[in-house]
């Protein structure tokens, strides 16, 4: 039979894997079926009930995959969801700062400031502090409890260890790219059977926030060539931000979609996440 990872090579003896990779510690997709289990005393099961990730006599968050010693299957939709949410919230504060910065513009082309427009400025850049914070806080506990199911799901394809998708935005230089590295592996172990997922939008979502970034820190230590110039920065700093912020919730939403309809067994693209 032809090895059930990877697809190509024929398995070895008495396994479902081949010697490569078994020697990679790659697990097999579908736990093997045992003996079939007399039915628990009690109702009858109702299908549409079930929670996510949850078998009906399993214990919570059974799954079908084998996992690695001293791991198992968590749902992220829970902090999906509150991650979705919050990043929305960064996005509507770089919309209310996207109007600050364009108050802050129009004074400094008249030559004049603007009581509206500095009080405008302060309360939007509050806001966006906040909501920045609360956002990278449940992010991160999101990102690290997918890259644990991923790790699941196909421990050889993770080139990273786990605790990086926490550090990896802490340690500069790398978190420059380290980040979107960790999302990647993350992203491909959590594809459909035999249908790997396309990375534009893990792109797309990466390009904008490291160039709203940049920016910022641009607009913030080149303050000096003109008032002008710095709200010009800025606004277009708040915008690729809002952009990035947006793009950033739909990956964490399909993401969060392939990771609990792969450890249900179902079709991709079901509508598992409300």
């Amino acid at each position: 039979m032809t090895c059930t990872h990877c697809g190509r090579r024929p398995a070895s003896a008495g396994n479902t894997l081949c010697p490569e990779c078994l020697a990679a510690g790659a697990h097999p997709p579908f736990a093997p079926a045992g003996p079939p289990v007399a039915p628990l005393p009690g109702p009858p099961y109702d299908a549409s009930s079930a929670t996510p990730f949850a078998a009906p006599s399993a214990g919570p968050f059974a799954s079908p995959f084998a996992p690695a010693p001293g791991l198992a299957l968590r749902s992220p939709v829970g902090l999906g969801r509150a991650t979705v949410t919050l990043l929305g919230l960064v996005a509507v504060a770089d919309l209310f700062a996207v109007w600050a910065d364009a108050l802050q513009l129009d004074g400094a082309v008249r030559g004049r400031t603007s009581d509206l427009a500095d009080l405008a400025t302060g309360l939007t850049g509050g806001a966006q502090v906040l909501t920045l914070l609360g956002a990278m806080v449940v992010y991160l506990c999101w990102l690290y409890r997918v890259r644990i199911n991923a790790e699941v799901f196909d421990q050889a394809s993770q080139s990273l260890r786990r605790g990086w998708a926490i550090g990896a935005w802490f340690c500069p230089v790398v978190n420059l790219w380290f980040p979107r590295r960790i999302v990647l592996d993350v992203w491909n172990a959590s594809a459909p059977q035999g249908r790997p997922a396309g990375h534009g939008l893990i792109n797309g979502w990466w390009a904008l926030w490291l160039v709203s970034v940049f920016a910022n820190e641009a607009a913030v230590r080149d303050a000096t060539e003109g008032a002008v110039w710095t709200a010009r920065v800025m606004l277009f700093s708040d915008l690729t931000d809002m952009a990035a912020a947006v793009l950033a919730a739909l990956v964490v939403l399909r993401l969060t979609r392939m990771q609990n309809g792969k450890a249900l067994g179902l079709p991709p693209f079901a509508p598992v996440l409300g």
